[in-house]
């Protein structure tokens, strides 16, 4: 009768809590556990999830704008004819810097205001440069040390703040690199040419701060420090040894090595080119960023439903045959924007699909079984693969300055492919359609 009449009660409890609403149950859920706030719903996840959509909107955002910088640093002294900043700096160090405040939780209280100071320094300091060397430094080694350092407890935190919805999550928060990427090239091609590069960076400098500053209060865990799981082992990267990751690792370092390049030399391949205005060779970086704004999301919520190499395949394929087809064959302005327009939707949603990954790494009792992966932190996935996003990024510097040197090709093909980027066109396309082959690898059983 005892037994009987408790599993009554308990089934009278859950019918009770069934009957409340999201707001009574999250006020029953935290007099319950004073020291958690619930994932996935209620006012603190959210105030999060905007403020780290900021944050990364500035911390990423302004590095993808650094085609229009490439554009006016080419043409004007003292940098004139000189290479472009290096795309990716800031993925290289993200599992040295994640690792680092994982093992240390209480450092990453700190660490998005230091993030944010050292950013704004470095564009401070790049407005003085007088030499290549020294925009290198501060303008892409610097800025990436600052970003990654505000950056990193956004990713870390989010995983925690999200648990059913967590690549929707990731998308929007994501898709904060696309939406400030398509105000900032306008603002920056106005800036540049009324003010010149020196104020113009003194300028983003200080609507950095004024930004980002009063958002670093929202960017904490959900789980106080002190009560985190201590088995955690941030730098237990035993699951980097997996013939599966290996694998997805491999693709992702390949796309990587041209997906940086459109939003790079698209604003100067619509001068030189096509013969376009500051704002029109602007418009390419915009839409660019803005299509992939709603790419992230979307790629995200795939990424809740769908098995990760799918998602990554859509992706891939989708940005190859928009550069080959698209690009390739443009002979105008409204062609080239809207080739910016699919790449962005399809290119720029490639890193939402990275928490299927985790989620796969992180849940597959095979994988787990086999390299003792039970006490990996699962943030850190994301961390390498952000390092081989960088990689990529990094070679894809000298390598597109080797494709469009010599002007291969030049009036000897037709449209883009004969117009000397032709090289630079087939590379990108290329280089997306060989990272898509994580789906035929999946299904011949190399990867689960």
């Amino acid at each position: 009768m005892g037994s009987t009449a408790s599993l009554t009660d308990r089934e009278g409890r859950n019918d009770s809590l069934l009957s409340l609403s999201d707001a009574e149950r999250d006020e029953l859920w935290r007099e319950k556990n004073p020291f958690f706030r619930p994932a996935d719903r209620g006012s603190h996840a959210w105030l999060f999830l905007t403020a780290s959509f900021m944050i990364e909107g500035l911390a990423l955002g302004f590095p993808g704008a650094y085609g229009v910088f490439q554009a006016y640093y080419s043409t004007h002294e003292p940098f004139k004819n000189a290479a472009g900043l290096p795309a990716g700096i800031m993925y290289l160090g993200m599992p040295f810097s994640m690792g680092i405040q994982r093992q240390y939780p209480r450092l990453s209280t700190w660490s998005p205001v230091v993030g944010v100071l050292i950013m704004c320094l470095s564009l401070v300091a790049a407005s003085f440069s007088t030499k290549v060397p020294h925009l290198v430094l501060t303008q892409g080694v610097l800025f990436a040390i600052g970003s990654s350092l505000s950056y990193c407890p956004c990713v870390a935190y989010l995983n925690e703040w999200f648990d059913k919805r967590k690549g929707m999550a990731y998308g929007i928060m994501w898709a904060g690199t696309g939406l400030s990427g398509s105000i900032l090239p306008f603002l920056l091609e106005f800036l540049l040419g009324r003010f010149g590069f020196r104020t113009t960076l003194r300028f983003c400098a200080a609507g950095l701060v004024a930004l980002t500053l009063p958002l670093v209060y929202f960017i904490k865990p959900r789980i106080p420090p002190q009560l985190q799981k201590k088995h955690i082992n941030p730098f237990n990267f035993r699951f980097a040894l997996s013939q599966t990751f290996v694998l997805h690792m491999l693709a992702n370092s390949i796309q990587a090595l041209g997906f940086f390049l459109p939003s790079i030399y698209l604003p100067t391949y619509a001068r030189s080119v096509l013969g376009s205005g500051e704002f029109p060779a602007a418009a390419t970086v915009l839409l660019l960023n803005l299509a992939s704004t709603v790419g992230c999301p979307s790629m995200g919520w795939l990424s809740d439903h769908l098995h990760v190499a799918n998602c990554l395949f859509i992706a891939t394929i989708g940005a190859s045959l928009a550069t080959f087809l698209i690009w390739g064959f443009t002979t105008s302005i409204p062609l080239l924007l809207t080739y910016c327009g699919f790449y962005g939707l399809f290119a720029g949603s490639y890193t939402s699909a990275w928490t299927g990954l985790m989620r796969q790494i992180t849940t597959d009792k095979t994988i787990s079984a086999k390299y003792r992966c039970e006490d990996i932190d699962p943030v850190m996935v994301m961390a390498v693969l952000a390092a081989g996003r960088g990689i990529g990024g990094v070679l894809s510097g000298p390598l597109s300055q080797a494709l469009v040197e010599h002007m291969l090709w030049k009036g000897e093909a037709y449209a883009g492919y004969g117009s000397g980027y032709g090289p630079l066109i087939l590379f990108t396309g290329v280089t997306a359609a060989v990272a898509g082959i994580v789906l035929p690898w999946r299904y011949m059983g190399w990867i689960r």
